[in-house]
């Protein structure tokens, strides 16, 4: 029997039989679905981490407080604005600084109330990480030095307390406290759900006495040329080092930050292949059983089959190549099933979602695997069936 014959025997046997070939199509759909959806949405949350962290700006080292690994407990910070102020003496001319304090509070203008980000900033901030204003004016050295009461609005933040009324001069308080808006800056949009326009920009100092601290939390430097940040780094560890133990501060740069961040999501990918995975495993043994089913059902037209001539190697090819079309055409299914979800997802929810042409190739490759895999036990009972015998069953 010609693989073309087998073909069109095996069509022929899922027509004859469509509810329960469509029962066993069903299983594989919803286990390639699952595979297309979940690596979707992991490689669209690393994408949008890895935009997001991009966003931040170029040739930009990032002090942090602590050590910087997966998995370790916040380190409070040390830092404070002589720090920040020994940083930029050092540094003087050949790199810019910048720091931020963060809070979460809740931010009220008249009658209305919004929860937003509140960032203590020094007067750099909107240079170094690319934070253009589109209305008003940023935070001044002037107002970080006299603390005053000033803020600048996201534009999520703007919308949200103010509607369509312009609030540059306009009042907000927080924890009591009034700030006048000065200024609105760019939209940035939303990382994994969360608003990074939902925020107000302080300066330091403001911020500081606001939150009843003297930390600043992260420390920036943006160096203009490529070619100086191992020199920078250096300086900064030399400089912090004066005041820091060497494990009260770590120096990284955006391509560690990604790489740290691609290896935990593209970690989180896999375990979410992983998952979609065990549903195609159920998938197969469904197939698997009906193919069993199948054979006990056609125990005589086997030994019909084999009585008119065919071969062992025949009728195993003919039920493993009904095992293979069933589970080709569920990973057919599934992935258009599971791109559709994965855009819906994308427009309707926060949940980013990014299909990849791999991913599709591994769904659907997976699938026929299992037809195979999964089909060569029923396959080869079937093919085994003494030809007497399968006549004489009933």
């Amino acid at each position: 029997m010609s693989l073309a014959e087998a073909f069109k025997v095996a069509l022929g046997a899922i027509a004859a039989n469509r509810l329960r070939s469509s029962l066993t199509v069903l299983g594989v759909v919803i286990g390639v679905m699952s595979v297309v959806l979940l690596v979707a949405i992991g490689t669209g949350a690393r994408d949008e981490v890895s935009a997001g962290i991009e966003d931040l700006g170029s040739n930009l080292l990032i002090v942090a407080p602590g050590g910087f690994e997966f998995g370790q407990a916040p380190t409070v910070s040390k830092f404070t604005l002589e720090t920040v102020g020994d940083l930029e003496r050092r540094l003087y001319g050949r790199a810019l600084v910048s720091a931020n304090l963060v809070s979460g509070e809740t931010v009220r203008a008249d009658d209305v109330s919004t929860f937003a980000s509140v960032l203590g900033v020094t007067e750099t901030f909107d240079e170094v990480l690319n934070r253009r204003v589109v209305r008003g004016e940023f935070v001044t050295e002037s107002d970080v030095a006299m603390g005053n009461r000033v803020a600048v609005l996201g534009s999520s933040a703007a919308t949200g307390l103010f509607g369509a009324v312009d609030p540059i001069g306009r009042t907000v308080s927080i924890s009591g406290l009034r700030f006048r808006v000065i200024g609105v800056v760019g939209r940035l949009g939303a990382t994994l759900g969360v608003d990074r326009d939902a925020q107000v920009l302080l300066p330091v100092t403001a911020a500081q006495r606001l939150f009843g601290t003297l930390r600043v939390d992260t420390v920036f430097v943006e160096v203009p040329e490529a070619e100086a940040l191992d020199d920078v780094r250096g300086e900064i560890a030399s400089e912090l080092g004066l005041s820091l133990e060497p494990g009260d501060f770590s120096i990284l740069s955006q391509e560690e930050i990604l790489g740290v961040a691609g290896e935990i999501l593209s970690t989180l990918t896999g375990v979410l292949a992983a998952i979609a995975g065990i549903s195609l495993l159920v998938g197969g043994i469904g197939v698997s059983n009906i193919m069993l089913v199948s054979v006990s059902e056609r125990t005589r037209e086997v030994g019909l089959r084999k009585a008119l001539g065919a071969r062992s190697r025949d009728i195993t090819r003919q039920f493993l190549v009904e095992a293979v079309v069933l589970c080709g055409v569920g990973g057919v299914l599934g992935i258009g099933v599971g791109v559709g979800l994965a855009q819906a997802a994308e427009r309707f929810t926060p949940l980013p979602a990014t299909i990849t042409g791999w991913s599709i190739a591994l769904a659907f490759g997976t699938s026929l695997v299992v037809g195979v895999v999964f089909g060569v036990f029923p396959a080869r009972r079937a093919g085994r069936l003494d030809p007497v015998v399968a006549l004489r069953y009933e």
